[in-house]
């Protein structure tokens, strides 16, 4: 079986030694499934067990882990081969869709610019040459002297320079061609890692207690806690039980609280974590790209869009008066595509303004479920007599134990008759300075 890529980050992160409960709170896994993955990932990967003499294990990986892996699995080389032809393909299809505008606008204008002409040399034709009464001075060149600033990329000179960007600490710029991605389907869900930060987030405080802790400590972190949460009932902290292993103990007083054995036991002394009072989600955007490139793409869309009703007016207008024979070749083309040409010019302002309006509602709901959960945090802030209790109790369940290379009474590193000759010279040492004291 493949070892579990969240198992592996989070073992190169904590500095190849850990225990279960350094894994389960820096993956946010389940502890039962950490403990499962990391016996794989020491079996697959060379890894070694370190028993403390109170029973506790830490594992050991060699810090080549990976390339042992990777020459032992070919399922993970496919992977990583196909994750750098997926980020080469996303980005062609992000890019795509602005060449799309731009050929959209490139073939109506184009074909405006000849169905006119023709028009009008038959209709001179008709009316004994007189000259034709249109303008064509918007069919000047010289606005394409500059149009390759949209494939330059951000990294280049001459864009930069293109674009004003003024301070050099910016997150990088999107070209023209990922702007109009973004401004018609966005840029993901920025979201996409809540239920990771969630139980990152609830481990740490988990651990940040030394294994000991109330609901009123994880309620801000969760969602869905039901009618039960008003009534004082502790339902909802059940799959975080079921997750970290944990189990409830109850006070004198009847009240509850939650210890995590497992979430105590360390390879390494940790500082205290950082976390914010309360889980919030991340509004949606629109788009990423700046106010002018959006500009740009909705004013290009409508463009496109308005000439495609021109064109249909004068390919209407064609058939009429009975020159049909004048749309032949590229014009007949056109004809022939041109539903794809104005349902593409519709969709392509449709798209973003029910995506817009689609947006507004979600960040309300993401608003409200924010607001609450800061509520549930801002109870520890000043808590009653009952909390006060709670929190009190649960202290008396607190501990950290660290597994030093001192507490060692095993290691699969070296060999069992090596390892008793030094815990035996490790006993007699002791004795000899007890019985010299």
């Amino acid at each position: 079986m493949a070892p579990n890529v969240t198992v592996m980050q989070a073992v190169e992160q904590l500095n190849y030694r850990v225990t279960v409960g350094d894994v389960a709170v820096k993956a946010g896994l389940d502890v039962n499934i950490a403990q499962r993955e990391l016996l794989n990932l020491a079996s697959e990967a060379g890894g070694h067990l370190q028993v403390a003499e109170s029973g506790d294990i830490a594992y050991l990986f060699p810090k080549n882990f990976r390339g042992i892996l990777r020459d032992k699995f070919l399922r993970l080389q496919l992977q990583e081969w196909w994750a750098k032809i997926w980020r080469i393909l996303f980005y062609l299809i992000r890019i795509s869709f602005g060449l799309v505008l731009i050929a959209s606008l490139i073939i109506i204008f184009l074909s405006i610019y000849l169905l006119i002409i023709a028009l009008n040399s038959s209709n001179n034709s008709n009316s004994g040459g007189e000259k034709s009464g249109f303008n064509f001075w918007f069919f000047s060149t010289s606005w394409l002297d500059d149009i390759f600033w949209l494939f330059y990329w951000n990294d280049d000179p001459y864009y930069r320079q293109k674009r004003q960007k003024t301070s050099p600490d910016e997150r990088r710029e999107m070209n023209f061609f990922e702007a109009v991605f973004s401004y018609l389907f966005g840029d993901g869900n920025p979201n996409f890692d809540l239920e990771e930060r969630r139980w990152k987030t609830i481990a740490k405080v988990i651990r940040n207690n030394q294994g000991a802790v109330t609901a009123e400590q994880i309620a801000p972190y969760l969602d869905n806690l039901g009618q039960g949460y008003a009534l004082e009932y502790e339902e909802y902290m059940l799959p975080v039980l079921a997750k970290f292993d944990g189990r409830p103990e109850v006070s004198p007083q009847g009240q509850i609280i939650y210890h995590f054995s497992e979430l105590q036991t360390t390879a390494k002394k940790k500082k205290y974590h950082e976390i914010l009072p309360y889980l919030r989600e991340s509004l949606w955007r629109f788009s990423e790209a700046d106010s002018g490139q959006i500009l740009l793409a909705t004013g290009l869309g409508m463009i496109n869009f308005v000439g495609a009703l021109v064109l249909g007016n004068l390919f209407t207008k064609a058939a009429t008066i009975g020159k049909v024979n004048l749309l032949g070749g590229f014009l007949g083309f056109v004809q022939a595509i041109y539903p794809i040409l104005l349902i593409y010019g519709i969709g392509f302002l449709a798209i973003p303004l029910i995506r817009y309006f689609w947006i507004q509602w979600r960040n309300r709901k993401i608003e409200a479920k924010n607001v609450e959960r800061q509520l549930r945090g801002e109870v520890l802030e000043q808590p009653d007599e009952i909390l006060q209790q709670k929190l009190n109790y649960a202290r008396e369940f607190a501990a950290e134990k660290v597994i030093t290379e001192g507490d060692l009474a095993y290691t699969s590193e070296k060999d069992l008759i090596e390892q008793e000759i030094e815990q035996s010279a490790k006993i007699d040492a002791e004795w000899q300075r007890k019985l010299n004291q």
